[in-house]
């Protein structure tokens, strides 16, 4: 999987695990290891800048995902073709914020929202109730799944 991530933050950030985790949830989504897939980390002024251009909406965000090639989930006997997967733009600040609120580590506040944006680029939207139900419990068990496999490493 070719995942490339650029911290314009201004914060440090768990680059090597938001990676990890990226590589972990297509290949469980059964996408190509030859997909692209950009992330990009930026701070608040920033992502209200994105939030505005992209969804017209103001005041900033945690995190927001630009599909490109409308790639979809692949299959275990049918892997989905190699394609550029989107562009993944985040927060960190925004994502410490929720993580406090939320009550939960940092950590695991960016990885959700990771999970969120790959299912987002893969064509997952939570526009209803049962759309958000399969999205949501797909995220948390993209999560999950991952952080076993960490702490079995």
């Amino acid at each position: 999987m070719s995942v490339e991530i650029e911290n314009e933050s201004g914060i440090d950030a768990p680059l090597a695990e938001i990676m990890q985790l990226a590589d972990f949830a297509l290949a469980k989504m059964h996408i190509d290891p030859r997909a692209d897939l950009e992330i990009l980390l930026v701070n608040e002024l920033v992502m209200e800048q994105y939030h505005l251009d992209w969804l017209q909406e103001s005041g900033s965000t945690d995190v927001l995902s630009q599909p490109i090639d409308g790639l979809r989930p692949g299959k275990p006997n049918a892997i989905t073709p190699a394609g550029h997967l989107g562009l993944i733009v985040l927060c960190p600040q925004v994502a410490a914020r929720q993580a406090k609120e939320r009550g939960h580590a940092e950590l695991h506040e960016v990885l959700i929202l990771i999970a969120h944006s790959i299912l987002h680029l893969l064509g997952f939207d939570h526009a209803d109730k049962e759309e958000e139900r399969e999205m949501f419990a797909l995220q948390e068990e993209i999560v999950e799944h991952y952080m076993q496999g960490r702490e079995n490493r």
